[in-house]
């Protein structure tokens, strides 16, 4: 490999990107993949919320879209890009279903996409970690709802020992597994400087996780505006990864006017959207403050 190839392949290693809250959508998947045709980015982050919604769906939908649209798609992908083909890093969000885990892994194990729940893997000289639940909605699919940082719920939501599960769940997990837990475990002693995490709940306080629901009251309690995770907000604050891909809430970008914040040293990106289209965020892991979103 002559030098100016190796420096191609080192300046493409450090291309990414970034979406989220696809809901099953295969308009914005077909988007999704000619955008990767194009740019041949080396990874592609997709935060969660990307199946058909769990709350509606027809018979067989969930299934029929990972193990044909996605799995043919993907292979046909994968068969035209060859060597260009990305790494895809995959989480699910609140409104995924866990009980088609089996359907995403067999994805993972024909070498489609990279399933990283708990997980953290290496991308060249960076490593992507993967955590999916969010605190608690006022939804009842709590396959991915976890308390934050205590067993204090929303005024509004429903707690996730009231709610449905579509896999088998041990009482006491639901009760006392939380964020702030969850985020120890999978981050542990590691040196977090050129960290990508992906999440699906955005931190608290922040540009990225406004809701619409201003002067709207429950029970006598005005509502927070802010529907973030408190224990997101502290695993950055506390230990300022390089960077952090966020979903979920869909409205935040354009009640706040901006999808990006900076949390001190950590960059925290956004791809929730409220329109029909698509938004892709494409960023070098080696220039953050270049990163543009992209609305398909």
């Amino acid at each position: 490999m002559t030098a100016r190839a190796s420096w191609r392949k080192r300046r493409r290693m450090e291309r990414c990107i970034f979406v989220s809250d696809l809901h099953g959508r295969r308009d914005r998947y077909d988007k999704l993949f000619q955008l990767i045709a194009c740019d041949k980015p080396e990874a592609v982050l997709i935060g969660g919320d990307f199946l058909p919604s769990a709350f509606a769906p027809t018979p067989g939908e969930t299934v029929a879209f990972v193990n044909g649209y996605l799995q043919e798609t993907l292979a046909r992908l994968r068969s035209t890009m060859q060597e260009d083909y990305p790494r895809i890093f995959l989480i699910m969000g609140n409104d995924d279903e866990r009980a088609r885990e089996p359907e995403v892994l067999q994805l993972e194990r024909s070498g489609l996409i990279e399933y990283i729940h708990m997980k953290g893997v290496a991308l060249g000289l960076f490593w992507v970690y993967g955590y999916a639940c969010v605190p608690p909605t006022p939804f009842l699919l709590k396959d991915w709802e976890r308390y934050d940082v205590s067993r204090y719920v929303d005024p509004g939501c429903i707690p996730p020992e009231e709610g449905k599960y579509s896999y088998p769940v041990s009482g006491r997990e639901v009760k006392f597994t939380t964020i702030e837990r969850d985020l120890r475990c999978l981050a542990g002693d590691d040196v977090l400087d050129n960290a990508v995490f992906l999440f699906h709940a955005p931190p608290y306080g922040t540009h990225l996780d406004l809701a619409d629901n201003d002067n709207v009251w429950v029970d006598g309690v005005l509502l927070d505006g802010h529907i973030g995770s408190i224990a997101v907000r502290r695993f950055i604050e506390d230990r300022q990864p390089l960077l952090t891909l966020h979903g979920h809430a869909h409205g935040s970008a354009a009640r706040s006017g901006t999808w990006r914040d900076r949390i001190g040293r950590t960059h925290v990106f956004s791809a929730a959207h409220d329109g029909f289209e698509i938004a892709a965020v494409c960023f070098d892991l080696s220039d953050l403050d270049a990163a543009v979103r992209k609305l398909l």
